[in-house]
Parts: structure tokens; sequence; C-alpha cells
């Protein structure tokens, strides 16, 4: 049973706290540059010209490789040090970030963008790791994992607002220099305000478990991102299966290993599992949800990729304030309670999206949008506060590493889950839809919102205008389909938590 903290832990220094902003703001970059990208797509597709697949791979590689590399790189830093890694990982992202900038053709590009995935996937494993060690006083671990996770979603909430007003004085190479700075103050202060930390009793890293681990993760997330673009087929299966395959023979190798590179045991302990399924289902819905409500903001709405990015700027601020208020709360509520109670307010607030009024949808919306983000805000720093709990001090960066790894799986599923319930629904409502058209114009608007925007620009109004009207309604239902998704998932979510962290005792700091 977990039990509350005690009063008799060492209360953290000036230099712990200074130490935390020094490592917050590397936490700000390594999810903002997961979002500022977009809007530099057209700008950079202009310059180099990239075919269709090398657009793909600029896009899609920085997330496959920090998704990848996590595990392997929380674990070296349990072997080498946490904050040397952290420093040689923000050095590697400095250089990748100016090699990106000024990258003159695709390929340099992706070769760029791949090794700021390796890069970036030493900041999150390091961070949170270093902060289990800088901070012993419970409430005090807390509040700064909740400054931690408020890093990254105020990261990728401001992306794209950051990449507007950056693109709207510079070159598109311009949002990769922004990390910059931020990488070389990380170089400069590390040295002297972050303690290092590594396990000494820790044997050799095992390759060809660190290999395997790479090829699962990389495998299964290719995978679903293939069918959440192209639908289901056994095609896009086949790297799942694949990744599912290799993570098989890695937890059989761990299972054999005197040094495993992840020590399986920990997922025995019900409150380290339950805490990162209860993490995973959040991202589950967090991230799948946004990327249609960008598209129906851009797409449906007609607004600009900078407005779209001001009216879902209170995302962001929900996050920061729910994050950070957290510690507060707890010292009232249980933390339990706290979990089920955003869990279920974030399903109210997918129910109250399914509501909008195509006339007038942002009034529903806007508040929508800040009732799932403050309800889902406590769940990633309890659920993260949890695990760093639990975890053995010498295994704090391997697990740090796998609690990120459920961000991440869980926004790949649902991206790929909700994309494919969006893209069938919209594909079903347009079956319907019988227009006097070109056959080549009305199958890409069949297909896709984008192709219905498409061919609707370049035909006559008299057509046109029908054509996007189905269009809209048809993706309009299938996202209201989604939100009910949601809803159903985070309510699964808080009936998990209510019954399996209550059995496990998880009562705070109160």
């Amino acid at each position: 049973m977990l039990q509350p903290g005690t009063s008799a832990s060492p209360k953290a220094t000036r230099r712990e706290w200074i130490g935390l902003a020094v490592i917050a703001l590397p936490c700000l970059v390594y999810s903002m540059d997961l979002t500022v990208l977009n809007l530099a797509v057209p700008h950079l597709a202009l310059d180099l010209a990239p075919s269709a697949a090398e657009l793909l791979w600029i896009i899609d590689i920085y997330g496959f490789l920090l998704a990848g590399a996590l595990i392997v790189m929380g674990t070296l830093g349990d072997r080498i040090g946490r904050r040397r890694l952290l420093l040689i990982g923000a050095a590697a992202f400095a250089l990748a970030s100016t090699l990106a900038a000024f990258a003159n053709s695709a390929a340099t590009l992706i070769a760029a963008r791949a090794l700021l995935g390796i890069a970036g996937a030493t900041l999150a494993p390091s961070t949170l790791s270093l902060i289990r060690n800088m901070f012993l006083d419970d409430r005090e671990r807390t509040f700064a994992i909740g400054v931690w996770i408020a890093c990254f979603s105020a990261g990728a909430a401001i992306g794209p607002l950051i990449g507007g007003a950056v693109l709207s004085h510079f070159w598109w190479g311009a949002v990769f220099l922004l990390g910059v700075p931020v990488m070389v103050l990380l170089l400069v202060l590390g040295p002297f305000l972050l303690p290092e930390y590594r396990d000494e009793d820790a044997g050799r890293m095992d390759i060809l478990s660190a290999v395997l681990s790479v090829i699962a993760v990389l495998a299964v997330i290719y995978g679903v991102k293939r069918i959440a673009e192209d639908g289901v087929s056994l095609e896009n299966f086949v790297p799942i299966l694949i990744g599912l395959a290799v993570g098989v023979k890695f937890v059989r190798r761990q299972q054999h290993l005197a040094e495993p590179l992840i020590d399986l045991s920990l997922f025995r302990d019900p409150a380290i599992s339950t805490a990162l399924t209860v993490n995973m289902l959040a991202l589950f819905s967090a991230m799948g949800i946004f990327l249609f409500i960008s598209q129906y903001l851009q797409l449906v709405i007609g607004m600009g990729p900078f407005e779209a990015g001001l009216w879902t700027a209170p995302s962001g601020i929900a996050f920061v304030v729910g994050s950070l208020g957290t510690p507060f709360v707890v010292r009232f509520i249980r933390p339990v309670d706290v979990v089920v109670g955003g869990l279920l307010l974030a399903a109210a607030g997918f129910v109250l999206m399914t509501r909008m009024d195509p006339a007038a949808p942002l009034p529903v919306l806007v508040p929508a949008i800040v009732m799932f983000c403050l309800g889902l805000s406590p769940v990633g720093t309890l659920t993260t506060d949890l695990v760093m709990r639990v975890a053995p001090p010498e295994r704090a960066g391997g697990v740090s590493a796998i609690s990120e790894t459920s961000f991440e799986l869980g926004a790949a599923l649902g991206i790929a889950v909700l994309g494919s319930i969006v893209a069938a629904l919209y594909r079903l409502a347009m079956a319907d839809v019988v227009l006097d058209l070109p056959a080549d114009a009305l199958g890409a608007a069949r297909r896709t919102l984008d192709g219905a925007v498409v061919a609707a620009g370049r035909l006559p109004p008299s057509v046109g205008e029908p054509l996007l009207a189905a269009a809209h309604g048809a993706f309009a239902h299938a996202l209201s389909v989604a939100a009910m998704v949601c809803a159903g998932v985070t309510a699964f979510a808080a009936g998990l938590a209510a019954l399996m962290l209550r059995r496990v005792g998880y009562k705070g700091d109160r």
C-alpha cells in the first residue's frame, strides 16, 4: 500500500528550483518541435520541392525516432549518468536544429529531423528522472512534475502560434532555430545546477535488447499512423504485427537477462500498470481529437492556420493551469479523486462537443476544449508522480522513459483509431452524395475533406458549393462521433482509476 509522504524529507533549495527552470525549458522545445513544423510545410515544400514520400518523412521522422529511442535513452541515462546524457542530448539537439534550419535538400532535412528525434529522446526521461533525484519531498516533487507536464502541454499548444509569428518575418528554417538558445543555456548552466546520478550497480547495456525495443516501437507506431492516413488494410497491419512479434521477442529476452534493459517486474506493480494505462487512455483522447479540431477550424469554418491556433490556444492555458494547480488541489482532495473527477470532466467536455451548432460552432467548441483539457491536465501530473514514487531510484531513468513512451503510444493510437473512425464515417456519408461532377473530382471529394475542398475550389459555384456543404456536414458528423468515442474512453479510464488506484491506496500527501 502506498503511504502518504512524510515531512521528514529534505526540502529543495534555491539551486533545485532554478535547476527545475533550466530543465523545464528544453521540455517546452521538445514538444514544440512536434507541432511547430506544421505551418512551415508549405514554405519548405516550395523551396526544397520534396516528393510526396519525402514530405511525409520530413513531418513524421522526428516523432518516429523520438518514440522509438525513449526506452533506450532512459536506461542509458541510468548507466552513464542522467545529467551527462541530458547535456549530450542538448548539444546534439542544437546542432541538428541548425542543420535543419539551413538544409538545402529534402534528404538533408530528413536526416536532420531524424537526429533531432534521437536527441529529443534524451530530454524527457533525463529531465523527469533528475526531478526524481532533485525533489525528495513528495509535495515539492508533485509540483515539479506538474511544471514538467505543463511545459510539454504548453509547447505543443504554442508551437503553431510561434511558428506562424516566425514565418511572417523569416524563412521557414527559422522555426528550427527557436530551440538553439534554450539548449545553449542548458549546456552552460546544467553542470552547475543539476546533480549527477547513475546506477553504480548497473551492468552493461544489452545492445540486442536496445535494437529490439526500437524496432518494436517504430513498427507499431508506423503501422498505426499508416492506418490513420490510408484506412484499415492488411498491408497497413503488417508493420503492427511485425512490431508486436519483435516486442514479444524483446519481453522474452528481458526475462532471461541478468541485467535486462527494462525490469519487467515493475509492471507487476498495480500502481505502475494502472497509472500507465490511465495515462495512455487520456492521451488517446486528447491528441486524437485535436488533429480533427484543427481540420474542422481550417477546412470547415475556413480559418487560416494562425487564426486556428489562436482559437485552440485556450487548450494550452487550461493544461498549464490544471498541471500547476494540481499539487495545491491534492492537499484538500485525494489524488485518486482528482484523477477520477478530471477524467469525468473531460468526458463531459467531449459530450458537449457533440452539441456544436454548424452555424455557430465556436461558442460550444471552445468551452468543450477548455473542459476536457482542464480535466485531463491533472491526470498526466498525478499518474507520472505515482509512477516515479513507486519506482526504485536507481531505475528512475528507465521508468520515466516508459512513462513518456505511454504518452507517445497513447497519442499515436488516438490519432490512428479516431482517424480511422472519422475517415470511415466521412467516406460512408459522402458515398450517398449524388452530384453531376467529373469522376476524379467526386472520387477525391469522397476520400477526404481536403480533397473535397480542393475539388470544390476548381468547380463552378453551382456544383462546388453543394459539394462543399455535403463534405462539411459529413466531417462534422464524423467529428461528433469521434468526440463521443473520446467521452467513452475517458469515462472508462475514470472507472479504472477509481477501482485500481483506490485499491493500491494512492493517498498522496494530505
